[in-house]
């Protein structure tokens, strides 16, 4: 799914740009091509899956 940002008009360059940005932080563009950079084993996402959860219940635990 492409992200569009249309400039309105008399909108200068850079609050086009600052829109863009906002928008693929929004939809977690960058993190997803992060995921999907390497390939990852079934078993390894689950055992990362498990590793974030249990540092989660940690943190909860202190504060």
């Amino acid at each position: 799914m492409a992200t569009v940002v249309k400039a309105k008009d008399h909108e200068s360059a850079d609050s086009v740009i600052r829109r863009f940005k906002k928008k693929v932080l929004e939809n977690e563009v960058l993190t997803e091509l992060k995921r999907r950079e390497y390939y990852m084993k079934p078993s390894v996402e689950r055992k990362e899956r498990r590793k974030e959860l249990e540092r989660q219940r940690r943190r909860q635990r202190r504060g």
